[in-house]
């Protein structure tokens, strides 16, 4: 399929990776059966590969390059560690085959330029999956900032406060955690709350960082992020992996003139505070949802997979691209440089495309 051409016929895609995070995309694709049709699987693990060749009656390989050659794909979901996102992304771009990546969409900034560049080069799509901004109290809290219902906008704050043992780390080959694969807490679980920070709040122009390493891992399992937005409010986030017993909270707060809203939970699925100066009709909507309105789940991606099927259909514009995913990458990229060089780093964010 033409990335650029209209084409009603079925987009056939194959995965690469199938670890924990491809059920959110098999299932995504399943439920979308008029518009995706689900050819291949690969993975390095033999057991893992079987139960997939099982379970959803496709074609499997061991190697991604032989999957990509074999099968003649219009787009590959790429769900392995973030390390190889950058080679499985040219790759495939190269054999003229759209790509969808799971986040981070590289471990380092330079590696998502090239993501980016070649796909450009070779008439692809990247897309970059963050579908938490398809969750819909999020989808509200952004109607709420475009209307200006804050007013100024003084404060905005980030937790995600969760628990990761060492024995997360150490299965699976221990990749997890290492420079080279994972990234940190920073770079891996909390991407996605970077995203919707600059996604809700518009550019950052300067920040500073600090992290602790407490686990057996290469990278940071606890981290501080403090940042100056060009609008002039103040912004933070704070992660860690370390939470006793469990999983505690991912939350974002915004606090401005007219209007606090806090968005709480263990997954920012509980609208804990909503209140502004002046009433809008889904305002009770929010405060009294559906109990299936809130909350981030598989749907997600479903609608993400939706979105990127119209993008090739060619009926509507990408949620997030890759020059997209590249903006939330510069500010972790400007973090972790302010971490190792105990600095203030000033950011300009450019775009890539």
């Amino acid at each position: 399929m033409n990335s650029k051409s209209k084409n009603t016929q079925k987009i056939k895609v194959a995965i690469s990776g199938c670890g924990k995070i491809s059920k959110n995309h098999f299932d995504a694709i399943l439920s979308l059966n008029s518009d995706f049709k689900l050819v291949a699987g690969c993975d390095v693990n033999k057991e893992i590969i079987d139960g997939i060749e099982k379970k959803y009656k496709i074609k499997t390989y061991s190697q991604f390059e032989d999957m990509i050659s074999s099968e003649n794909l219009d787009l590959v979901a790429i769900c392995t560690p973030s390390g190889l996102h950058p080679l499985q992304t040219k790759l495939a771009s190269k054999n003229k085959i759209n790509v969808i990546t799971e986040k981070p969409m590289a471990i380092n900034l330079s590696d998502g330029i090239e993501m980016v560049e070649s796909c450009k080069n070779y008439s692809t799509k990247l897309f970059v999956v963050k579908q938490l901004r398809l969750n819909p109290t999020m989808q509200f809290l952004k109607r709420a900032i475009s209307e200006n219902r804050f007013g100024k906008i003084y404060l905005a704050q980030t937790n995600v406060f969760w628990t990761r043992p060492q024995s997360y780390y150490d299965e699976n080959g221990g990749w997890r955690g290492t420079r080279d694969m994972d990234g940190g807490a920073l770079m891996n679980q909390a991407s996605h709350y970077v995203d919707l920070m600059y996604w809700m709040l518009g550019p950052v122009s300067k920040l500073t960082a600090f992290a602790k390493t407490h686990r057996n891992i290469e990278m940071e399992d606890t981290a501080v992020l403090n940042m100056e937005l060009a609008s002039g409010a103040i912004a933070g986030l704070s992660v860690t992996m370390l939470t006793y017993p469990k999983n505690l909270e991912s939350s974002i707060t915004i606090l401005g003139e007219k209007g606090s809203v806090r968005i709480g939970g263990v997954s920012a699925n509980e609208v804990q505070s909503w209140q502004f100066d002046e009433k809008k009709d889904y305002d009770d909507i929010v405060k009294n949802p559906d109990k299936n309105i809130h909350g981030i789940s598989s749907t997600g991606h479903e609608s993400y997979y939706k979105n990127v099927a119209n993008v090739l259909n060619g009926t509507e514009a990408p949620i997030s691209d890759g020059n997209e995913g590249l903006k939330s990458l510069q500010i972790l990229d400007a973090a972790y440089k302010s971490i190792k060089n105990k600095s203030i780093q000033d950011i300009i964010i450019k775009d890539y495309d």
